[in-house]
């Protein structure tokens, strides 16, 4: 092999990634419900008018649009899925809206969980488990 050869060129989409997710404390996961409520709300609400919307056009018109409302609001609903990521908060249903917060509680790795139609955030599950092992949170003072 040649010692001198040019090592591979960048990932040119690698900047501003990490493998690792960002790791959320209560409270700054709490301090964002504010915005993942308003950004929930327009995906429930863009989630039916995509399941009305595609449904009438299979069957002729829809009174919400044509094929190009229909892109429009699944580029919507993209920009919206992306907000969740770009913010470290990992989507994991759509329908109903299901979304995890990484988190470590007394040193194990742990996901806030939030469902849709919950008015806050008050669960948490192991993240080797996901939400079959779902559980109320501690009820203490301290951080985690």
């Amino acid at each position: 092999m040649d010692d001198d050869a040019a090592p591979p060129p960048a990932d040119p989409f690698a900047e501003g990634r990490s493998s690792e997710p960002h790791v959320f404390t209560l409270a700054e996961a709490r301090e964002l419900m504010p915005d993942v409520h308003r950004t929930a709300d327009e995906l429930v609400t863009l989630r039916a008018d995509l399941a009305e919307l595609a449904a009438d056009l299979r069957g002729g018109d829809s009174a919400l649009g044509g094929r190009a409302e229909l892109k429009a609001a699944e580029a919507r609903l993209m920009e919206l899925q992306s907000w969740f990521a770009d913010t470290g908060i990992e989507v994991k249903g759509i329908a109903p809206l299901l979304i995890d917060f990484p988190a470590l509680l007394d040193g194990v790795s742990v996901r806030l969980c939030w469902l849709e139609g919950e008015s806050e955030l008050g669960w948490y599950h192991r993240t080797d488990l996901g939400f079959v092992g779902r559980r109320p949170l501690p009820d203490r003072t301290s951080p985690f």
